[in-house]
């Protein structure tokens, strides 16, 4: 496999480009304490990131759809106002945006989050000027898994379903749910490990790649 073909790199956002957790997490436990769930250690609702929360809260929770989309409104309650700031931009992610610019490559943007919510933290950090394309989940519910965003945005900047087509796009992300999305849409991956995926979670999520650091994600790319 020629790891130079790649010339649209899309990119997950949370826990591959900036590190959200303490505002998410503060935003889930706001949530469950009004919903008088009992959610255990703080630390252990991190795997709640990166993930669609409606997706991921009713299997764990037993929610009924219904039950799951007004726990994700009182998180967004507080995360809309108080939790989207508090968020870390990666060391060397503005050098690899950089980099991958100057070398012609057309970087996108496939989140779980919705839209309005990416680009504000893209902003924040002053990194929007390097996306070609900026696609998350739809109000709508016509956008909700990762693979949907995923052929939103392929289908957004003219890249057809054809192999050809597909063997052009690589997808960048840290969870399990980025591989599976990237393989739904018949692109190539590549996991990372320093965001909120354990090292055995990227192990066993048959990513075509996996990346320790930023100068690893580069040599793939070049």
């Amino acid at each position: 496999m020629d790891p130079r073909k790649y010339d649209i790199i899309a990119f997950d956002l949370d826990g591959t480009l900036s590190d959200p957790a303490k505002g998410l997490v503060d935003g889930f436990v706001y949530a469950f304490k009004k919903l008088g769930i009992n959610y255990g250690e703080r630390e252990s609702l991190k795997r709640f990131i990166g993930p669609p929360l409606i997706e991921t809260w009713m299997p764990e929770f037993g929610f009924s759809y219904e039950e799951a989309e007004e726990a994700v409104i009182l998180f967004r309650e507080y995360y809309n106002i108080y939790g989207w700031w508090d968020n870390i931009l990666y060391p060397g992610i503005r050098t690899l945006l950089g980099s991958l610019k100057k070398a012609g490559k057309t970087v996108v943007l496939t989140t779980s989050k919705p839209e309005d919510t990416a680009l504000d933290i893209l902003k924040l950090h002053g990194i929007r000027e390097y996306f070609d394309f900026v696609g998350g989940a739809s109000s709508h519910k016509t956008r909700e898994r990762k693979s949907e965003v995923i052929e939103y945005v392929l289908e957004s900047v003219g890249i057809g379903k054809s192999k050809e087509d597909r063997s052009r796009c690589i997808l960048i992300g840290d969870r399990v749910y980025d591989a599976v999305g990237a393989r739904e849409c018949g692109i190539d991956s590549i996991g990372v490990l320093w965001g909120h995926g354990t090292a055995e979670e990227i192990a066993c999520s048959e990513f075509t790649y996996t990346a320790q650091s930023i100068d690893d994600v580069l040599e793939i790319l070049k």
